[in-house]
């Protein structure tokens, strides 16, 4: 985090959703791919946003597990700057389902990791989720935004 942190009076949700990353699954070898979503409630201090992709980059470089992952970002957002609360979820791909194993291209795992304000309260957990919104039925894709159906003129 080096000299990113900064003292704020904010508390309300910080959030970098989005976040694509590339790993390596350690069970297999094989490559695993997708989208991250990081949210945390200052207490007093934030993080430089910049910072947050580069927090998933440093996981995400190594031999991983998805779950592990996921735990690890949450956890060092909580270590740096003790926020409220820290809430991490993270969607991806795995090559070693896709082709090899089961063979099911089209799945991809979520996880999540809840911490502090976004585990002890589901109101908060839920305005997350909404704003995260997992949008498509694989990472990656998006819906296009402002195309109207032609049938319907």
């Amino acid at each position: 985090m080096n000299n990113a942190l900064f003292t704020v009076d904010y508390n309300e949700m910080v959030i970098v959703k989005d976040i694509d990353f590339y790993s390596l699954c350690e069970h297999h070898l094989l490559p695993f791919f997708g989208k991250c979503h990081v949210a945390y409630i200052p207490s007093n201090r934030v993080i430089g946003l910049s910072k947050i992709p580069r927090l998933v980059d440093v996981f995400a470089r190594r031999l991983q597990v998805q779950e592990r992952m996921t735990k690890q970002i949450a956890d060092t957002i909580r270590d740096k700057i003790a926020p409220l609360g820290v809430a991490v979820v993270v969607e991806a791909t795995h090559l070693c389902m896709s082709m090899r194993g089961v063979e099911k291209q089209n799945s991809f795992a979520v996880t999540s990791a809840m911490q502090g304000a976004f585990r002890d309260n589901a109101r908060t957990r839920m305005e997350f989720l909404e704003l995260i919104k997992l949008r498509s039925a694989r990472p990656g894709l998006r819906e296009p935004a402002g195309y109207a159906c032609l049938a319907d003129e």
